[in-house]
C-alpha cells in the first residue's frame, strides 16, 4: 500500500498492516484528541477531574495536575513558570504531550505552595495542585497515555468502518502488536524540519541548524509565518525578521531577540531555547535513522517477532515497559530468545545510535550500516562538541509495542460534516510510543495536512 511522500521523509516508508483505511480527519478541533497521562503507581491525570481537596502534609515537591488546550506543553510550563516568577529548571515533566489536543498531565514543582499554584491564570491552561512528594518527576514515572480520539469527515458507511478496524486490528496482532516508529509530531508535518535542525547540530553546522529552523518556509504554514520565513532567507537580516516574524512563533523570536543584537553568534541564540527542545533536535535526528532502520527491515521481509542473529532484544519489567537489559542474539541463544519473545518477556530491539550505542548484528546491522553510510554519520556525530548539553547517548527501542484496549467508543453521524461519519477510538499505548502511529494504520491517510496529521 502506497506511503505518502511527506511520511517517507520522516521515515515512515511502510505499513504494518495492507488492508485499506477508513481515512477521515483528525483533530478539526482540539477536544477531538483527547489525553490522558498515566504513571506507574497507577495514578491518572483526568481531564474532567472531580472535585479536588486541598494538599495537605508536606514534601519538596508540589504534584499538579496540569490540563492545557491547544498549547505546546513546553511553552505551557514556561508560561507557568513566569507566572510564579520561578525557574524552569524548577517545574519537571514526565512527558510531552500533543499540542493540538485537550491533554491532562501530572507536573511537579519545588518550593511553591498550593495557593501560589492556585493563583496560576492562563487561558486555556489549568493548574490543580494534588498533593506533595519527596521526589520530582520523570520520565521512569511514566507508564504510557490514554486516548480518547475522534476521527471525523469518515466517508464510508458504518458497517465498513467497522470492518476495516478489525482487519487492521488482526493484521497488527499477527504481526506482534504496532510498529514503534517515531510519530509524526516527532517532526512536525506542516513543518517537517526538526530532525533536519538535529542533522546540523550534529555535524556541527551551527548557523545552518539556526536558519534551517528560523528561515525555512512551508507551503503548508500560515502565509504570514511563511512570507516572514522567506524574508528572512532572502534578506539575512535578524532585526527586520524580530520586528515581522508573528508573535505566534515564539521560540523562533526568541532566537532572533538575541541574534537581531549578535548576528553570530547561532550558540548563543539556540541557548535562548529551552534545553528540552534544543535536545529534541538532536534526538529527532536520532528517531528518523531509527524510522528508517525499521522501515527497512519491514521492506526486506525480515519478520518483527521472530528474532534473527544479531538482533538485540529487550527484557520487560513488571509493568511490562522495556528494561535496560538487553542482550544480543546468537546462534546459540537464538531458539531461548525466541521462546521468550513468544511468551512476551522479551522484544527485539533496533538501535536509536548515538554515543555509545553501535549497530546491531547480522542482517539488520548490514541494513543500519547501510543506512549511517548513506547519511555520512557515526554514533559519536551525537557527542554535540558545540553544545555539548544537547549530546545524545543512543540507547535500544523495541521495534514493536502494544496497543492496549482498543474499543470503537462511538460511531455516528459527523455532526459538522454533513453525510460523513465520526468514529471515536479508545487505547491505551506505553511511553514512548505515538497514537499518530496507530491512527496511520487505521486511516491509511494519503494527505496528511488535510487529515489533520
Amino acid at each position: 500500500m502506497r506511503v505518502p511522500r511527506l511520511e517517507r521523509e520522516l521515515g515512515l516508508e511502510v505499513y504494518a498492516s495492507q488492508s485499506p483505511g477508513i481515512g477521515g480527519r483528525i483533530r478539526q478541533f482540539p477536544e477531538d484528541f483527547v489525553v490522558e497521562e498515566v504513571l506507574v503507581d497507577g495514578s491518572k491525570a483526568e481531564i474532567r477531574k472531580a472535585e479536588i481537596e486541598p494538599p495537605k502534609g508536606r514534601g519538596g515537591y508540589l504534584v499538579c495536575l496540569l490540563v492545557k488546550r491547544d498549547w505546546d506543553t513546553l511553552l505551557a510550563v514556561r508560561e507557568v513558570a513566569k507566572q510564579l516568577g520561578i525557574s524552569l529548571e524548577r517545574i519537571q515533566i514526565a512527558g510531552i504531550k500533543d499540542a493540538k489536543a485537550l491533554t491532562a498531565q501530572h507536573i511537579t514543582i519545588s518550593r511553591i505552595t498550593p495557593e501560589q499554584a492556585s493563583q496560576v491564570k492562563i487561558e486555556d491552561v489549568a493548574l490543580h495542585p494534588l498533593y506533595y512528594s519527596n521526589g520530582k518527576l520523570s520520565s521512569r514515572l511514566l507508564l504510557g497515555n490514554q486516548f480518547h480520539i475522534l476521527i471525523r469527515s469518515i466517508p464510508h458507511p458504518s458497517d465498513i468502518i467497522r470492518h476495516r478496524i478489525e482487519k487492521v486490528q488482526d493484521e497488527l496482532s499477527n504481526v506482534g502488536g504496532l510498529t514503534n516508529f517515531f510519530g509524526h509530531q516527532r517532526f512536525g508535518t506542516v513543518r517537517p524540519i526538526t530532525h533536519l535542525v538535529g542533522k546540523h547540530l550534529a555535524k556541527g553546522d551551527l548557523e545552518q541548524a539556526a536558519l534551517r529552523f528560523l528561515a525555512e518556509p512551508s507551503p503548508y504554514e500560515h502565509p504570514e509565518s511563511r512570507e516572514s520565513r522567506q524574508q528572512l532567507k532572502d534578506t539575512g537580516d535578524f532585526k527586520e525578521a524580530l520586528r515581522i516574524f508573528p508573535r505566534l512563533l515564539k521560540y523562533e523570536r526568541l532566537m532572533l531577540y538575541h541574534l537581531a543584537r549578535q548576528p553570530r553568534d547561532f550558540l548563543g541564540a539556540f541557548r535562548r531555547l529551552p534545553l528540552k527542545l534544543r535536545r529534541l533536535f538532536v534526538q529527532a535526528y536520532q528517531s528518523f535513522i531509527f524510522n528508517r532502520f525499521l522501515s527497512q527491515r519491514v521492506r526486506r521481509g525480515i519478520p518483527l517477532n521472530k528474532a534473527q542473529t544479531g538482533d538485540y532484544v529487550l527484557g520487560l519489567d513488571s509493568d511490562w515497559l522495556p528494561t535496560a537489559r538487553f542482550t544480543q542474539v546468537t546462534a546459540q541463544s537464538l531458539h531461548s530468545v525466541q521462546n521468550a519473545i513468544d511468551e512476551k518477556k522479551m522484544y527485539i530491539a533496533i538501535p536509536l545510535i548515538g554515543m555509545g550505542q553501535n549497530p546491531s548484528g547480522g542482517v539488520q546491522g548490514e541494513i543500519e550500516r547501510e543506512i549511517l553510510e548513506a547519511e555520512n554519520l557515526a554514533p559519536n556525530d551525537f557527542k554535540v562538541s558545540s553544545m555539548p548539553e544537547t549530546s545524545a547517548p543512543g540507547g535500544l527501542r523495541t521495534i514493536l509495542t502494544p496497543i492496549i484496549n482498543v474499543s470503537i467508543e462511538k460511531l455516528s453521524e459527523d455532526e459538522m460534516n454533513m453525510s460523513k461519519r465520526a468514529l471515536k477510538l479508545g487505547f491505551m499505548l506505553r511511553r514512548g510510543s505515538y497514537a499518530t502511529v496507530v491512527l496511520r494504520e487505521f486511516m491509511k491517510p494519503q494527505d496528511l495536512i488535510k487529515a489533520g496529521f
